[in-house]
């Protein structure tokens, strides 16, 4: 009975501690719990500050008529900029020393930059890519390190993204694209078109040559103000190769490439211009 008394004792003992506790320490409880509230308040305020900035100045941006990737690089740097200085605010005015502060964020900067020095080597590519536009947004490049590809969407701070002709991202390290060699493949406005055909050694070849010739003229969508040329590319194990070449625009370039090998097939099949292909003949001699 008397260990039962003594327990209810101690428990009512440091209930009243923590009772008198609260007591000397609600006004600094409240005080926080206002700078808190204040703080998240500031936060909230400043977010929609923020973006309110990266609006106006994309809009000035887009007024400028610069190029759609120092846009989005310049939106991404602002951003990150801007929650930096926000946040720097919010400590300073909420209770932190600022000396304090700065010394913590130099502290963190050398940290993180000795964790993230990849990064650093992206976020200098994302600089040099739009120091020396190696590609702009739209055009259509190959990485040819990895072999990826496709149209260009955004240019980040740290990567780089393509859109695939199948409808898939690819983000790629912006480090990567500055470090390797890659393929512009839209850069210029025109392209050359080269084709080669194989037809069979008994086939006519002035006819083949002249067949091509005038299928090159009657694509509407072929340069002819530009030089063409049909030629024999290579006599072959199995049959002649033609090759041709014109100019075509480069937005035309897969259109017209796909329509003329399928003209090529089907004019030369109504002309009896024969296409090998590869064939193994067998001889059984029989042994008297």
């Amino acid at each position: 009975m008397d260990e039962v008394i003594e327990t209810t004792n101690e428990a009512a003992e440091d209930v009243n501690v923590f009772i008198q506790y609260l007591q000397d320490h609600i006004p600094n409880l409240i005080s926080f719990a206002i700078e808190i509230v204040l703080a998240l308040i500031f936060f909230f305020l400043g977010r929609i500050m923020i973006k309110w900035i990266r609006k106006l100045v994309r809009k000035m941006l887009e007024k400028s008529n610069v190029d759609k990737g120092v846009e989005t690089f310049v939106d991404s740097l602002l951003k990150f900029m801007l929650y930096g200085i926000l946040l720097f605010t919010i400590a300073t005015k909420f209770g932190f020393d600022t000396a304090s502060v700065a010394a913590l964020i130099a502290s963190a900067g050398v940290a993180v930059g000795l964790a993230v020095q990849g990064s650093l080597s992206n976020f200098a590519g994302g600089i040099l890519i739009l120091l020396l536009k190696p590609f702009v947004v739209g055009d259509y490049i190959i990485e040819d390190n990895h072999g990826d590809e496709g149209t260009v969407k955004e240019i980040q701070l740290f990567y780089t993204k393509l859109l695939t002709v199948d409808n898939r991202t690819v983000v790629i390290p912006n480090g990567m694209l500055t470090n390797n060699s890659l393929t512009n493949v839209t850069h210029m406005d025109e392209r050359k078109l080269e084709l080669k055909v194989s037809i069979s050694y008994e086939s006519d070849l002035l006819k083949a040559k002249a067949v091509l010739a005038d299928l090159i003229r009657k694509e509407s969508r072929i340069m002819q103000d530009k030089e063409h040329r049909i030629f024999v590319d290579e006599l072959g194990d199995d049959g002649v190769i033609l090759g041709m070449r014109c100019w075509v625009s480069t937005e035309d370039y897969w259109n017209v490439r796909w329509d003329m090998l399928e003209e090529i097939k089907l004019t030369f099949d109504r002309e009896s211009i024969v296409i090998p292909y590869r064939q193994m003949n067998v001889r059984i001699q029989e042994s008297n």
